[in-house]
């Protein structure tokens, strides 16, 4: 909370009021419950709380100086208005030695998340902006970071829970005094101690079972199953585990997809020598100049560029009763992570070279991977690549991300028999599947748009010619 101070010295030749007056009219504060003390010094001290406006002053005096009634009159009427928030820490504080530690601002379109695990433990000392817990939302995981530099007091939150924006999960302590301090030994022996605690009670409680077991024996044996009777698995080898709210997102998006496109795939085969041919070649020139590797991925997102640009359709959309044509390309490249799928998009990649695309390519993959990457790089996108060659996939049809229309497949490199020139010889080969919208494309979009990706895979000096 900001506290305003005003300290002014009463000069000897001028009025208390007119300079107390000048001083409030040249800066702005927040006060509801103003108080003035008299000081011996010559001093006058605003102290505000709070938020809101002067309604009066009961009371000012100075030594050897008085304020008439008709000043404190139009001094009443002054109004200090609250400055407008700048900039906001993710913490609370009462202003000692305890900080409040709160769930920041987690993006426009999140409104909850779940406190995923704590990083910290109770009594360990955390730097400022250290990370001490992570919060896990519908698309991204995000850290809770330490707003000052302590000594982690207590969790007031629970894993697991929901939380949100500005909900109270942890207390800290800048001096670290009055906190346990639990070393892991300490934990250890805690937690042996009520197993030995108990332990007598257990031996006592072992006397009687031998009645116990002698009367089991002599009840009769239970019947047996009958042949018809299906065999289940035990409960004990089966596990239930929550699923996190990434994969939920994921499960419903996918399923609402299935619901409102009419999906239809088409399939085609590209052969991959010369664009195989074009990375061995350069590929030790393309790293030295440009600083990262030559893959395949950039060739097929500049195939697929040129194919948007010739069938403006695919990268279309439907809203309600009209189609939105995008005259600019955002291919959004679907990435597996440990915890689930994202697709981080490339801004405008009909204005990149294969160098951009590639390195953009790299900087968001590991973005994805370390859980580090933000919600504004994932949001929008017009056109879809999913690569499940890299996994091994041999053909797939693969799911539309909406609100987009078209998603292109990728599949794994085999060397299968080809006829070229009339005769047989051996070929890289790779399947490609686009899977559609087929109330807004047709057939025969579709079919060009997949054959224009193969031509110039097939023969990259195209993209030079635009041919």
């Amino acid at each position: 909370m900001m506290l305003g101070i005003l300290r002014r010295r009463v000069a000897t030749g001028g009025s208390s009021y007119t300079i107390l007056r000048q001083s409030l009219q040249s800066i702005q504060t927040a006060a509801s419950t103003p108080r003035v003390f008299s000081l011996p010094e010559k001093e006058i001290l605003l102290h505000p709380r709070g938020f809101g406006h002067v309604c009066n002053f009961s009371h000012l005096t100075s030594p050897g100086r008085s304020v008439s009634s008709a000043s404190m009159r139009d001094f009443a009427s002054i109004e200090l208005v609250a400055p407008k928030q700048l900039w906001s820490r993710p913490f609370s504080s009462d202003g000692g030695d305890s900080i409040d530690v709160v769930v920041p601002f987690m993006g426009e379109s999140i409104t909850d998340g779940t406190l995923a695990k704590f990083l910290k433990n109770p009594g360990d000392r955390v730097e400022v902006d250290e990370p001490i817990a992570q919060i896990e939302t519908d698309k991204v995981t995000i850290d809770v970071a330490s707003p000052e530099a302590g000594v982690i007091k207590e969790f007031v939150a629970k894993e697991g829970e929901t939380v949100e924006p500005g909900t109270k999960v942890a207390v800290i302590s800048r001096s670290g005094e009055d906190v346990a301090h639990v070393a892991p030994s300490e934990k250890i022996a805690e937690k042996a101690v009520p197993k030995n605690a108990s332990a007598p009670q257990e031996k006592k409680d072992e006397k009687p079972k031998p009645t116990m077991e002698k009367s089991k024996t002599t009840a009769p044996p239970p019947p047996k199953p009958s042949a018809t009777e299906p065999q289940l698995p035990p409960k004990e080898r089966e596990r239930r585990v929550p699923m996190t709210r990434l994969r939920k997102r994921v499960a419903t998006r996918l399923k609402d997809s299935q619901n409102t496109f009419a999906m239809l795939t088409t399939f085609n085969e590209v052969d991959m020598t010369n664009l195989m041919k074009l990375r061995s070649d350069y590929k030790d020139a393309f790293v030295e100049k440009h600083g990262v590797k030559l893959g395949l991925m950039s060739g097929f997102i500049k195939a697929a560029v040129s194919g948007l640009q010739n069938q403006p359709i695919i990268n279309a959309v439907i809203d309600g009763d009209d189609i939105i044509y995008r005259d600019y390309v955002d291919i959004s490249i679907a990435v597996g992570t440990p915890k689930g799928l994202v697709v981080p998009v490339i801004r405008n990649a009909d204005r990149m070279n294969f160098a951009e695309i590639e390195k953009e390519i790299n900087t968001l993959a590991k973005k994805a991977n370390d859980g580090t990457i933000s919600i504004d790089e994932m949001a929008g996108g017009s056109f879809t690549i999913s690569n499940g060659g890299v996994y091994g996939s041999l053909l797939s049809t693969p799911i539309i991300n909406p609100p987009q229309s078209a998603i292109l497949g990728m599949h794994s490199i085999v060397t299968r028999p080809m006829v070229v020139g009339g005769n047989i010889v051996p070929r890289p080969m790779m399947y490609i599947a686009l899977t559609y919208d087929h109330r807004l494309i047709d057939g025969r979009e579709a079919v060009f748009f997949l054959r224009r990706i193969k031509d110039i895979v097939e023969d990259p000096r195209r993209l030079l010619l635009d041919i």
